[in-house]
């Protein structure tokens, strides 16, 4: 939870929450944190704080019975606890990317696999990611759980506005600028209409390729890429943009898709990789990237969206992922680890 930008950060802030409010005093918890991390659960279990010692010797690792490793990256190493383990397993995005060297990916792979032996229990976010690790790991399989995600519902302080207001109706996305989200592919769905394009993130060498897309489909003046937002702007943007679009090729979940389907908004995806799994028979999805295509998609959605009214539909599927029934199904998890 060090990055507030990050996707981690808000998985480790909802279920942390949720995991206190399910637990019931049936656990004694503590969470493992940066000092620097803003949001620190303070006065509501015990905090334990990362030491850089920690990577030669971890003092504590006969202290616990069990211990979560939220995320694959484990910045405390598995095999420096004396315990039972279980690791959340976010993505294998890397084996997906085009770019990725082959020898890149035989390191990452046997780092991963390493970090899965030395666990008892695997838990991945969607669907998609248990069948990456029984691909690449198939002695795991026997150890996968597939536990959802969640999402906040978030809601627009009073009288709150963003810095950048867009001029018209617009088009919303957020994420990492990044190859794989694919917001390249979006300025192309500004042809033959008025929309505005609102683009949120933290910005890479990957928003060149943006603005030359959108000079391409001559629509540069109303391509706005404003850069990282706070969680109050990104809910202004929600509620008032007129569609959110996620066309990435590499998700283990998409958190952004269920913050957007909570505001009732008609969603466009990507059919690739965990997405399918997050928007159901609600979403709208892009069968390929090839610019007619997508507006085509983009176009007979919008009309269906307006037609057929599908604002509960979007909000029933958001419904479907709470932190709190995550919470629960790790704490079943863990009681079933200890047994």
């Amino acid at each position: 939870m060090k990055d507030t930008n990050c996707g981690y950060f808000y998985f480790g802030k909802g279920l942390g929450n949720a995991l206190i409010e399910e637990n019931k005093d049936k656990f004694d918890l503590t969470y493992y944190l940066f000092r620097n991390t803003s949001y620190k659960f303070v006065g509501k279990l015990a905090i334990l704080y990362l030491s850089f010692f920690d990577k030669i010797f971890f003092t504590k690792r006969t202290k616990f019975d069990l211990v979560h490793f939220s995320d694959q990256t484990c910045r405390l190493k598995p095999w420096k606890v004396n315990a039972k383990k279980i690791m959340t397993v976010h993505d294998m995005n890397k084996v997906h990317l085009k770019y990725s060297k082959p020898h890149r990916i035989g390191i990452y792979l046997k780092r991963l696999k390493k970090r899965i032996d030395y666990c008892d229990k695997i838990v991945a976010i969607s669907k998609f990611v248990a069948n990456d690790i029984c691909h690449y790991f198939p002695e795991a399989k026997d150890k996968i759980t597939v536990i959802y995600n969640g999402a906040d519902k978030l809601t627009v302080p009073d009288n709150h506005t963003p810095t950048i207001i867009p001029n018209a109706h617009f088009l919303f996305t957020v994420g990492l600028l990044s190859v794989q989200k694919g917001f390249h592919l979006l300025p192309a769905l500004l042809h033959g209409n008025t929309y505005e394009l609102i683009i949120a993130g933290i910005e890479t060498p990957h928003k060149q390729k943006i603005l030359e897309e959108s000079k391409k489909w001559g629509c540069l003046d109303r391509v706005r890429i404003i850069g990282p937002i706070t969680e109050d702007d990104k809910a202004w943007y929600f509620k008032n943009c007129t569609a959110f679009l996620f066309p990435s090729i590499a998700e283990g979940f998409g958190l952004p898709v269920i913050e957007a389907l909570h505001f009732g908004k008609p969603i466009f995806l990507s059919k690739y990789t965990s997405l399918p799994e997050v928007g159901g028979d609600a979403a709208y999805y892009f069968n390929s990237f090839e610019p007619r295509d997508m507006q085509k998609v983009f176009n007979e959605g919008m009309a269906d969206f307006e037609i057929n009214d599908r604002t509960d539909e979007m909000i029933a599927q958001a419904d479907k992922f709470t932190w709190q029934n995550a919470a629960k199904s790790y704490l079943k998890l863990y009681e079933d680890c200890l047994k």
